[in-house]
């Protein structure tokens, strides 16, 4: 046969007839190596007709019935000679013709995966181990063509998740297995030098970028068990910060975020330590230097002092463990005062007077005032909100002869001064692993992280708002009608109310159903970014002095939130195993044995406030509420005091109650009365 002459069904019928005996089959068999022992030919093989305009080249079902006539219909050894020429076909060209590969011969790999015991893991003689390490090492924008093509469902006309979600299937079954059945010759093997393990990961990165387009599955999807269970952190994360061999780092789709926390916890370990061996060094050169960051602060003026020492902290004070002290009283900090810290401090700043935040009833959540930008001297645009510091420089007097512009920006800087310290206290938190009751929407960690927010975070943030844009667009309406929209929208701030153009001329541009998609673009936009642009540019300068070039940058916005706030997964049954007991109780005493019996039988929303109770968050560490280091403390004998904690330390103190009943009531009057947004 000539080069580059694809095979086809047809042909395959056509060469069968007359084949009576084991020497007829021989034609056949020459004609299937010449296309199967070829890249460029079995490129060319099976494709739709030149009429048909589907993306995928490859005609999936001429394919699949091929392989199921050379498999069930012909001779055994034709399948196996066939499969023999592939698979040394595939370690060839990947080995000595890699810089060869074309667009092109994305044809041929599609065409193996049409095969259903080439990609069977449990398949003695399947192709996953060469189809991987073809696919590993081919460019991104090769792997990303085959994941189209694969993903390809001709009947629906469409990509599939079903299709999709069986390919994610393959590359985790073939880890875990690759794992499983690892040798004791084998063992010693570390993930990072693992070939196989190392080529799949790339396969699943391939359709990990397919998903982040179209949202097919849930991104948890991608967390692969056995890797989580068998990383050496160790030698991990060492290759992904010097840029040196293999790591999951790079691929961080498929660490789950306990894993992720655990990195992170590392990396601060690992720089505390280098600063605190930085400071006994510095010590001995420029006299005595402190080897943690030391807060001293008081009660009554939390802000200011935090604020006053932090400002002048260089990026690497700021990188050591935190110590806090508040003047006047005793004790060292082995966490609690820590903790305390952080829970007062949030609770200051986000305290309705200092009008930071704008709390939205229906959502529970917060999102920063737009009172920076509707102030009275406020510009009117959306694109002048990015020049206001121009004001500060021309500085136009008032009525009265007062320079009301350098009034109101020595104020601003002040206001942005304290964003910075929220997003500095956040960051800190972080590094020193303190969670942190915050009722922000993922809008915040996806801007944290570089990614763009939309309708859908407007609509987490704003049910009633996002659900009227929702249905703007989705109104009846014809080419030429109007709603008696125009491209503005007005913002109310303490008393001023201000109307801001979505885009020049917005005042004078009606909405239509043309420009609707445009004006809730637009709409989305100020909301969460232009309005609040320089509070969020302060917290996020404040939030990357510690966080900046460290291992954040591996979670995703949703990850990002359950490491800072913790997670809403409550495992009361975990938080029962790992609960520690003080005073003389067990786990057998009786009044424990009944307060879980009482705690199992609660409601979701009474659990939380439980936990919020005894730990000042309603949410669980990363890992689940087995993480949490809980104590239960008795508190002297029968009485009708409540219960009562310390926040601080995660302690739940009791009385011993002389009846389940009364245990149950004071425990319910307790959780029930404890303060509901901010921190105990």
């Amino acid at each position: 046969m000539d080069n580059q002459v694809g095979m086809d069904l047809a042909t395959i019928n056509l060469l069968r007839q007359g084949t009576d005996d084991l020497q007829a089959w021989n034609g056949l068999t020459s004609a299937l190596l010449h296309t199967f022992g070829d890249l460029d030919n079995l490129s060319h093989s099976f494709l739709w007709a030149k009429d048909n305009k589907s993306p995928c080249p490859v005609d999936k079902a001429q394919a699949q019935k091929a392989f199921q006539v050379i498999k069930s219909e012909c001779p055994p050894f034709i399948f196996k000679r066939i499969t023999d020429r592939v698979r040394k076909l595939i370690q060839q060209f990947i080995r000595n013709q890699r810089s060869q590969v074309r667009e092109i011969h994305m044809n041929a790999i599609m065409i193996l995966f049409q095969c259903p015991v080439y990609i069977d893991v449990l398949y003695p003689n399947n192709l996953l181990t060469e189809l991987c390490e073809f696919i590993g090492n081919i460019e991104p924008q090769f792997q990303d063509i085959l994941c189209e093509y694969l993903v390809w469902d001709p009947a629906a006309g469409q990509l599939s998740p079903t299709i999709l979600t069986s390919l994610l299937s393959v590359f985790h079954h073939m880890i875990q297995v690759r794992l499983l059945m690892r040798t004791s010759s084998t063992s010693n093997i570390s993930l990072n030098a693992d070939p196989m393990v190392m080529d799949v990961t790339r396969c699943l990165s391939m359709i990990y970028r397919l998903n982040e387009k179209h949202h097919f599955v849930a991104y948890t999807e991608f967390y692969n068990d056995a890797i989580n269970e068998q990383l050496e952190i160790k030698e991990d994360f060492p290759n992904y910060k010097d840029h040196k061999g293999f790591s999951f780092c790079d691929y961080p789709f498929i660490l789950n975020p306990v894993v992720k926390a655990d990195i992170l916890k590392i990396e601060s370990v690992y720089q505390m330590r280098h600063e605190l061996q930085d400071a006994f060094f510095r010590a001995l050169f420029q006299g005595v230097n402190s080897p943690y960051l030391v807060l001293e602060v008081r009660r009554d003026h939390l802000i200011e002092d935090t604020l006053r020492q932090l400002e002048d902290k260089a990026i690497h004070d700021l990188k050591k463990q935190l110590r806090v002290q508040f003047v006047g009283e005793e004790g060292v900090d082995e966490g609690g005062v820590q903790k305390e810290f952080f829970q007062l401090m949030i609770r200051e700043l986000f305290d309705a007077r200092y009008a930071m935040f704008q709390f939205y009833d229906e959502s529970r959540l917060c999102w920063f005032t737009t009172h920076l930008a509707a102030v009275a001297s406020a510009p009117t645009t959306a694109e002048e909100i990015d020049e206001i510091d121009e004001i500060d420089e021309n500085g136009e007097k008032g009525e009265n002869g007062e320079n009301d512009a350098s009034t109101m920006h020595h104020d601003e800087r002040l206001t942005l001064s304290e964003y910075k310290l929220l997003g500095l206290l956040i960051g800190l938190a972080v590094y020193n692993g303190v969670i942190l009751d915050l009722h922000f929407p993922l809008a915040l960690y996806k801007k944290l992280m570089g990614r763009p927010v939309d309708l859908h975070d407007l609509k987490q943030l704003d049910p009633s708002l996002g659900h009227g844009l929702e249905q703007l667009l989705q109104h009846p309406m014809d080419e030429t009608a109007s709603l008696d929209h125009h491209f503005q929208v007005d913002v109310k701030c303490f008393d001023f109310v201000k109307t801001y153009e979505l885009k020049p001329n917005g005042a004078s541009l009606v909405m239509t159903k043309d420009n609707r998609q445009e004006f809730v673009d637009l709409y989305v936009d100020f909301v969460l970014n232009k309005a609040v642009k320089k509070q969020f540019e302060a917290f996020q300068m404040g939030f990357n002095l510690v966080c900046h070039d460290c291992a954040i940058k591996i979670f995703r916005p949703e990850e990002l939130e359950q490491l800072i706030c913790g997670s809403s997964d409550l495992d009361f049954e975990a938080l029962e195993k790992s609960t520690v007991y003080d005073g003389g109780w067990t786990e057998d005493s009786p009044i424990i044995r009944s307060f879980w019996e009482i705690v199992h039988g609660f409601s979701y929303e009474e659990k939380k406030k439980l936990l919020f109770f005894a730990t000042g968050s309603d949410r669980a560490p990363i890992g689940g509420l087995g993480k949490l280091q809980f104590v239960i403390a008795k508190n002297g004998g029968d009485s009708d005091r409540l219960p009562t904690s310390h926040t601080c330390y995660n302690v739940l103190l009791l009385c011993e109650y002389g009846s389940k009943e009364k245990l149950r009531d004071r425990l319910l009057t307790s959780i029930s009365n404890s303060e509901g947004f901010g921190m105990i």
